[in-house]
């Protein structure tokens, strides 16, 4: 019996997340993909608190969802670097690495961010 979109995403982001954890010297860049807006935020899994966060919904971004995840991966990259943290991990969340995540990651690359 195959699984569903959400089952698959699921199985996935449990198989990500037994390796990838977030430590305060190298916090995760946890990514979240709706149907209309992108969300990141840096965590870090020791304390459990969300260090910084950017979302596509705060910013108002303009463009398609492509380039509005690109500003999002700039602007979580910018309040990264004001807040001391230039290396992180990168939690995909059971996303495929392609299109909308993959903008985010490209330009919190170019924004400076480690991954």
């Amino acid at each position: 019996m195959a699984f569903s979109k959400v089952n698959r995403r699921a199985k996935i982001k449990r198989r990500i997340r037994k390796k990838i954890t977030g430590t305060s010297a190298m916090p995760r860049l946890s990514v979240f993909r709706s149907n209309k807006q992108m969300y990141a935020q840096i965590i870090d899994d020791s304390t459990g608190l969300t260090l910084v966060s950017a979302s596509s919904y705060k910013s108002k971004a303009k463009g398609n969802k492509v380039e509005q995840a690109a500003l999002v991966g700039k602007e979580v990259a910018e309040k990264a670097k004001k807040a001391g943290i230039e290396s992180v991990v990168f939690d995909r969340n059971g996303y495929l690495y392609h299109g909308r995540v993959k903008s985010l990651a490209d330009s919190a690359r170019e924004g400076g961010l480690k991954l």
